[in-house]
Order: C-alpha cells, then sequence, then structure tokens
C-alpha cells in the first residue's frame, strides 16, 4: 500500500435545523464578533433571516459582508479582508455557495495576517494562522466546507488557487433546511458537479487511497439516489440533507485524491462564456470518461454498483463501466441539463482556445487516469460541442 496523508475539516455537523444554534456554535469557538462572508441573492431571498433572528436571540452583534460574486475576483476578496478588518471580526462563517466559501476562507487568513493575497497562490504558500472559520453551505455540490482550497478569478479569463490545510475551517455545517429555495437547475448541476468530485477523486492518478475511495462509494450512493428527487421534488428535505452530506464526502474525497481532466476541461467554460461550475463539469463529463476508459475500466466498473442497480455485473469490467457511462449520460438528460457545448452558444471555432487554456491546468491534468494531450482535449471538446460521447 501506498503511503498517503489524509487532512480534512475538524469537525462536521450534519442536521436539519442546526442553523438555529449558530450562536452556540459559534460560541464554542469564542467567536464573539461575526463575520458573515456571503452574496446579495442570498439576502435577498431571506436565507439569511435563521443566522439573524439566531443571534439577536441572544444579543449577539454580527456583520455581514454581502457582495460576493461567482467565481469571486481579486477586488472582492480584498474587499472583504478590508471589511473585516475595519469591524475587528474575531470569526468568520462563510455562508451560501462555493464562491462565498471560499472568499471566506482568504478572509479568515488575510483578516488576521500580514500575508499579500498574491503571495500565497499556489501549493502551501501560507505561512499565517486564520481566524476561527465556520462554513455552511447552502449548495450541495462544491464540498469547499472540506477542501483546503480557495479559487480567485485573476484576469478576465484567468483563475488562481491557494492550496493549504490552514484553509480547513473549524466548523463545516450542513443544514439542508438552507438548500430548500434552490431552483432546479441548480439542484441538479451542484449535484453532477458533486458527483464529478467522487468519481475523479476514485480514478485519481497520485493520491488515491483507501480513505478518498470509502468517501468517494459513499458519497455517490447518497448523491446518485437523491438527485432526481431533490430535483424535481424540492421541498424533501431528507434528499437534500442526503444530498448535501453525500456533496461533503465527495468533498473530502477530492480534497485529498485530486480532480483531474473534466474540471482541467471545465474552467475554460466558466473562464470563457461564465458558465456555472458544475454546468461546465456536466457538459465534458461523459465525453472525459470515455477518454479515461482505456485505463480505468476496471475502476469505473467498481463504481457501478455505489450509483446504480440497474447495470449487469456479469460482463467485464469495459462493458459495466460503459454501462455506466451511458446511465450518467441518462441521468444528465432526465435532469434537464443541456447536453452539448453548442446548446450553451458555444462556436467549433471557440475550441482551439478553449483547449490552449485546459492545457494551462497542469496541477489537475497530472491527475488524470490517462494523459492528455491538446489534440485530445480538442476532440473530447469537439465531441461535447456536439453532445456526443
Amino acid at each position: 500500500m501506498k503511503p498517503f496523508i489524509f487532512s480534512t475539516t475538524k469537525s462536521i455537523i450534519s442536521e436539519i435545523g442546526a442553523i438555529n444554534r449558530i450562536a452556540d456554535i459559534c460560541a464554542t469557538l469564542d467567536i464573539l464578533k461575526p463575520l458573515i462572508i456571503t452574496d446579495q441573492g442570498i439576502v435577498d431571498v431571506g436565507l439569511i433571516q435563521p443566522l439573524d433572528t439566531a443571534f439577536k436571540k441572544v444579543d449577539r452583534k454580527y456583520f455581514c459582508f454581502d457582495q460576493v460574486v461567482a467565481d469571486p475576483p481579486e477586488h472582492t476578496v480584498l474587499a472583504a479582508v478590508a471589511f473585516a478588518k475595519e469591524v475587528e471580526a474575531d470569526g468568520i462563517i462563510g455562508f451560501g455557495g462555493g464562491s462565498s466559501l471560499d472568499t471566506a476562507k482568504l478572509v479568515a487568513l488575510l483578516a488576521n495576517s500580514d500575508e499579500q493575497l498574491a503571495d500565497i497562490y499556489g501549493v502551501d504558500a501560507i505561512r499565517g494562522k486564520r481566524l476561527p472559520l465556520i462554513l455552511i453551505p447552502t449548495t450541495a455540490g462544491t464540498g469547499s466546507e472540506v477542501t483546503p482550497i480557495a479559487i480567485v478569478t485573476t484576469g478576465d479569463t484567468t483563475k488562481a488557487g491557494v492550496v493549504s490545510s490552514v484553509l480547513l475551517p473549524d466548523i463545516a455545517l450542513l443544514d439542508a433546511s438552507l438548500t430548500l429555495g434552490l431552483p432546479s437547475h441548480v439542484t441538479a448541476a451542484t449535484g453532477i458537479d458533486a458527483m464529478v468530485h467522487a468519481i475523479e477523486a476514485y480514478t485519481s492518478a497520485i493520491k488515491k487511497n483507501p480513505y478518498s475511495d470509502l468517501l468517494a462509494k459513499q458519497a455517490l450512493t447518497l448523491l446518485s439516489h437523491n438527485i432526481v428527487e431533490a430535483t424535481f421534488n424540492g421541498s424533501n428535505v431528507e434528499a437534500r440533507q442526503a444530498m448535501l452530506l453525500g456533496a461533503c464526502l465527495a468533498g473530502q474525497a477530492f480534497a485529498n485524491a485530486p480532480v483531474a481532466a473534466v474540471h482541467a476541461l471545465a474552467y475554460p467554460l466558466g473562464g470563457h462564456f461564465h458558465i456555472p461550475h458544475g454546468l461546465s463539469n456536466a457538459l465534458v463529463l461523459v465525453q472525459v470518461m470515455n477518454f479515461n476508459l482505456s485505463h480505468c475500466a476496471p475502476l469505473y466498473a467498481e463504481l457501478a454498483p455505489s450509483i446504480t442497480d440497474t447495470i449487469s455485473l456479469d460482463g467485464s469490467d469495459k462493458q459495466i463501466a460503459q454501462a455506466l457511462i451511458d446511465f450518467i449520460a441518462d441521468l444528465i438528460k432526465q435532469l434537464n441539463l443541456p447536453v452539448s457545448l453548442a446548446a450553451m452558444g458555444i462556436a467549433e471555432n471557440d475550441i482551439r482556445a478553449l483547449a490552449k487554456d485546459a492545457m494551462l491546468q497542469t496541477r489537475l491534468l497530472v491527475n488524470n487516469p490517462k494523459p492528455v494531450t491538446l489534440e485530445d482535449v480538442q476532440e473530447i471538446y469537439r465531441q461535447a460541442h456536439q453532445g456526443t460521447d
């Protein structure tokens, strides 16, 4: 067995209604002046109300920075850091989707140290200590609440990541009551995003390990068996809680066995065309899995029983793996998600630029079970453009 290191969030609370105890949870970390990092949409739909009620009940003052946007640019992160310092926050609560949680991680660090954002991009470049940090996802997809990664938009089409165990929060709080208002298309796309995390963790070329394997399988069971119900019957809080936990387990898996080519090809779709991250993954997932089939059919075959009981396990690994890929393709269609780049307004003559950008994602491509060339990426994008396998 290869040696490995497994790191994750210190404490995970999975409980419907746990948000009502947020003041008590803050007290366990000695947070007396919490700063909530979120986005305006969360505030507008009233999702922040349970936090407001809980803090007012104990006469606890809190602050809120609600200017996070999707794919947060550097200036947004720095504005949040400046606000945290101005109000002298002694703890940070990230509340929302992956962008809010990623921003909260960086605010917790930079509001408590002299480090500069530009100096901490990359792996293990952080030297300082962060403020106490609680992360509360309101979507079941990114797993950011248990990953040591924060992604920042650095240019018109470029992003950079900060990767360090320092960014793992003290507490991740999973409460499905916060996801009940999610539109069906967001539920579907973020759910597929979480499934991608688990699939890529299980097939990761370099750091795949027994812990991440167990988590990936359990994540896929929870996600695949609840995603249709959560998408089309969004008031089913038990299905929502299962999706939240599945996304969290998938996040733990890929935080330790990193994602690969699906994400490498998805990032340029977000950078160039502002397609949401979960949907970007869904648009290239089937094509990348087919590309990888020659190198990891046994692993896909091992995952099949965790995802569905409709596939016969009597055939060869390749037959089982192909049936699994076909099942996932059908699932994406069943969820009414777009199935081609063309449907998103992307032209064939955009493919070369997308492929060049994807090849820059070297930290992801090294994890792919099959080596990837520029020509390979172009062909995958061509297939995804037409929505063919």
